[in-house]
């Protein structure tokens, strides 16, 4: 059902060759947001070693993992949702995933590609409202794909703390 209780297809009978399909596909996509935030990144590692960093922040070497960590849970999150309701019956779940994504990917050019601090801290500001609003909207459609985002907003809200400090600590850089 959804919230206007409305009932929904079982498209967890979907035959398994669709279901890994559709699977791959939410993978395909949010892989290539994550590659095109990592296209900015290309240098990250030299220009985040000489800004200003606050006590608190975690070594440069933990946001790969914990990033690729958070891309596969975003991907079966979304999986989940499209599994339990289909295109038609998550639209705006869907859409607010994929616009948070591409939220998401602007982020890295911001900060690692322009070095515009201000911009950035705007954008990962959005970024957390639109991943607690996905989050809420997965959870109407599949409680366990907005279980799944609960990490992804806890780091972004991580993200926007550190985003915020670094930008503060180092006015000429960013």
């Amino acid at each position: 059902m959804t919230p206007l209780n409305i009932p929904l297809p079982d498209r967890t009978r979907l035959p398994v060759f669709r279901q890994i399909l559709g699977l791959l596909g939410w993978l395909a996509v949010t892989a290539v947001a994550a590659g095109l935030g990592s296209a900015a990144s290309i240098q990250a590692s030299a220009f985040y070693g000489q800004l200003a960093q606050p006590s608190w922040a975690p070594p440069a070497g933990w946001f790969g993992p914990v990033w690729s960590a958070l891309y596969l849970l975003m991907a079966v999150a979304a999986w989940l949702v499209w599994r339990a309701a289909g295109w038609h019956g998550a639209r705006t779940a869907l859409t607010l995933y994929l616009a948070q994504l591409a939220v998401n990917a602007l982020w890295s050019w911001l900060f690692f590609g322009w070095h515009l601090g201000a911009l950035a801290f705007a954008d990962v500001l959005l970024l957390l409202a639109m991943v607690a609003a996905t989050l809420a909207a997965f959870w109407r459609v599949r409680p366990l794909a907005g279980a799944l985002l609960a990490p992804y907003l806890l780091w972004v809200g991580f993200a926007s703390a550190l985003n915020f400090a670094v930008w503060q600590l180092n006015p000429g850089a960013l």
